[in-house]
């Protein structure tokens, strides 16, 4: 058997290896994911006057998008830490206020989380938690804001200092919660 071929293949393997896993480096990160915001809202709210409660439900989705800022902190190998800060605006949902069955309900907010991770080679796994300050705009019953709390979990696939992200978030906000299903991209300076 001729040792070269081994060889030759053994370092084409390792010089490939660095560039593929450098998605996983520390430093500063930005990206954008773009998916599916569901929303749901039952319950009861007073209605602009004040002088009565009048009944809220929606159970609808709409595209969202994020946008995202965040540091790797690199300090374990194999292992992400990082901080990250998105705007994300959920979109437009459609619902019934009172005897209202077509009311439109506008939120968007900025998040503040913790990140941490496995790389299992050029794919990892990460969870989330961390918090949202938000507005909504409630046709017919005016804006409403807060600071909650979120979570998710998600997968990765690095190449380079490219990475490919997909998540599951939850947002749990004052009377009603929403979901977000996004795809996206995340690139590391």
């Amino acid at each position: 058997m001729n040792p070269i071929k081994p060889l030759v293949l053994a370092v084409s393997l390792i010089a490939v290896s660095g560039p593929t896993f450098a998605g996983s480096d520390s430093g500063l990160y930005l990206g954008a994911s773009a998916g599916q915001a569901n929303l749901d809202f039952d319950g009861e709210r007073a209605d602009l006057d004040e002088v009565r409660d009048v009944e809220i439900d929606f159970d609808d989705d709409d595209t969202a998008y994020k946008i995202f800022v965040g540091y790797n902190l690199g300090l374990i190998p194999l292992v992400d830490l990082a901080v990250e800060g998105a705007y994300v605006d959920f979109g437009n949902f459609n619902g019934r206020v009172d005897t209202n069955d077509n009311s439109d309900f506008e939120v968007d907010g900025w998040t503040g989380a913790a990140l941490a991770g496995v790389n299992l080679g050029p794919v990892g796994v990460f969870a989330k938690a961390g918090f949202i300050s938000w507005d909504g705009e409630l046709e017919n019953i005016g804006d409403d804001d807060g600071t909650d709390p979120l979570y998710g979990v998600g997968a990765k696939f690095s190449l380079f200092s490219l990475q490919i992200r997909a998540e599951y978030e939850r947002y749990d906000l004052d009377d009603f919660d929403i979901d977000y299903y996004s795809v996206g991209a995340a690139i590391t300076f």
